[in-house]
């Protein structure tokens, strides 16, 4: 979630708009690569600064301290969406996470990735080439 709101705030910044009317859809991970911005048209230097958008706050403020604002404002957007591990065929892999559609009972749509450009194909298969590697080391780590 909270690189949904640092992409919602970059392109509302490019776009001179509240960052709270834009919803940007951001799939994958949470760590470089493996966050994947699916706008198709992208500017690509935006993609890189949202991707990079965690190092950008650690190193304005040099190292003494991260984006808690912005991470307490993440956990209550994850808390409102009632969002938990919910298995689907997104992708081939275990754990990846994707956008819902939450209802009374839960999780009632899981939403596919849905039509991508060039860029966000090559993304996508940068980014599950990173994920399947942290989620092997972490089951990894789970079975010691």
């Amino acid at each position: 979630m909270l690189d949904v709101i640092r992409a919602n705030t970059f392109v509302a910044e490019v776009l001179g708009l509240d960052p709270r009317e834009v919803d940007v859809p951001v799939v994958g991970g949470h760590a470089g690569v493996t966050i994947l911005l699916l706008l198709s048209q992208l500017d690509e230097r935006l993609t890189s600064r949202i991707q990079n958008g965690g190092t950008e706050v650690v190193e304005a403020k040099a190292g003494a301290g991260s984006a808690t604002l912005s991470m307490a404002y993440a956990a209550v957007k994850f808390a409102d969406a009632c969002c938990a591990f919910v298995s689907s065929q997104v992708t081939e892999l275990p754990f990846f996470a994707s956008r819902v559609r939450l209802g009374h009972n839960g999780v009632e749509e899981i939403y596919p990735i849905g039509p991508l450009n060039e860029y966000e194909r090559v993304g996508l298969e940068k980014a599950k080439k990173e994920l399947a590697a942290s989620i092997e080391k972490g089951i990894s780590f789970l079975g010691k």
